[in-house]
Parts: C-alpha cells; sequence; structure tokens
C-alpha cells in the first residue's frame, strides 16, 4: 500500500477507530498524511491494545512517546504516542492529556518499547507512569532538579556541571546571573549594525525606523 494514504482512506479508518474503541478514543482529525487520534487518558491502556490487536489496524510498533506543555491548561501536558502499522503502511499519533498530580498507566505492558521513552517524557516533563517496571531520569544527571522541557523551566537551568582541571572531578554549582540578551536577534549577544548578525525574521521592530533625510544632510558647506 502506498504512502500517503489518499484523504478519503484516512477519513474512514479515523471513523473506523473510533467506533471500535469503545469509548476509549474519543476523536480523530487527519494532520499531515496520518491520523491524529484522542484517547481517555484513564484508558490509554485499552486503547493501545485494540490498536495494536484489532485485525483491521494491526499498529504493532510504537515509534516514540513524546510530550508537550501548556502551561495556560489545566491538564498542562499532552502525552502523544505514535505507532506504526506495518501490515498497513500507515501511522496513527494517540494524543492524551495529563497534569503533574495525576499519573498516566504505563504502556509498557503493550509496547516494551515505552520503557525508556515514558522515562524519557517523566525526565524532560515530569509525567509519572504509573507501573512503569524502572521509572527514572535517562538523559539528565543524577540529582538533577526541575524537568527541562516545560515551559517554566529557566534557559540556564539551576545547576552548572563542568569538570575542574584544578580538583580533577566534576563539580555541581549554582548557575549565577547571566549578561542580559536581546532575542530579537539571531545571535543574542550581537545587534543589527553592518557586519553583525541579521534580525530574527519578522523583528525588524528591534531597529528604529529611519526619518526622512534633512534637507541640510544634502548641502555642502
Amino acid at each position: 500500500m502506498s504512502w500517503p494514504q489518499p484523504l478519503p482512506m484516512l477519513e474512514k479508518l479515523g471513523q473506523e477507530i473510533v467506533a471500535n474503541a469503545a469509548g476509549a478514543i474519543t476523536g480523530y482529525e487527519v494532520m499531515y498524511g496520518e491520523v491524529n487520534l484522542t484517547a481517555q487518558p484513564n484508558r490509554i491502556v485499552e486503547a493501545l491494545t485494540n490498536l495494536r490487536d484489532h485485525p483491521d489496524f494491526r499498529f504493532s510498533i510504537l515509534i516514540d512517546i513524546c510530550g508537550a506543555d501548556y502551561p495556560e491548561r489545566e491538564r498542562r501536558f499532552d502525552v502523544v504516542y505514535h505507532l506504526l502499522s506495518m501490515t498497513r503502511n500507515l501511522r496513527c499519533r494517540v494524543k492524551i492529556q495529563a497534569d503533574e498530580d495525576t499519573a498516566v498507566a504505563s504502556v509498557t505492558s503493550v509496547y516494551p518499547s515505552a520503557d525508556w521513552y515514558e522515562r524519557e517524557t517523566f525526565d524532560m516533563y515530569g509525567v509519572f507512569f504509573e507501573g512503569h517496571p524502572d521509572l527514572r531520569r535517562i538523559l539528565t544527571d543524577y540529582g538533577f532538579h526541575g524537568h527541562p522541557l516545560r515551559k517554566d523551566f529557566p534557559m540556564t537551568g539551576y545547576v552548572e556541571v563542568r569538570y575542574d582541571d584544578e580538583l580533577k572531578r566534576v563539580v555541581y554549582e549554582p548557575v549565577k546571573s547571566v549578561e542580559w540578551r536581546n532575542w530579537d536577534f539571531l545571535s543574542p549577544w550581537e545587534g543589527a549594525e553592518p557586519g553583525y548578525a541579521p534580525l530574527v525574521p519578522g523583528d525588524e521592530k528591534a531597529i528604529p525606523a529611519a526619518g526622512p533625510p534633512s534637507a541640510a544632510a544634502g548641502s555642502k558647506p
């Protein structure tokens, strides 16, 4: 079966998935040549099991789990599962919403590959996965404070980790105040004068508009 699939076929697939999910999957939309599904957070294991085992779907491979942070929402996190059906040459995404206090059920019983993906989502966003066999950080250092992909996490972090040549060991130091940066430029330490980095596209507001040349400017002494 060729890829990408025609839109009518993807629309039909989305309708069939929702109809066969018994309420575990509540809706769908087709975007970028893939079916995007919305699932009930407390039924994510049931939803993914159905997508894996149903003979018309057979999404047998979990490609990835990722997160997204929307601090203005009550349930600030999206947890997104990316699935692949080798039988139908199709991909789909399953999205649920989560908050900081409510754990999401681990899907390692459905897809063993979810093990490290859930650890990464926990490390980067702080989403807890109930029933995970070994929910530890996987990308950040031991004792790391915070979750780096949250929107409220400072760009500099809280602790600097570096190798001290005098002490001959790795040291941890609190991050101090850094030089103020102008984020209107491609390079935050340079302006838009000739020879410097250009403005970020759309940020021409950083340069005051030039007024009309004065008459005196064109006159000769």
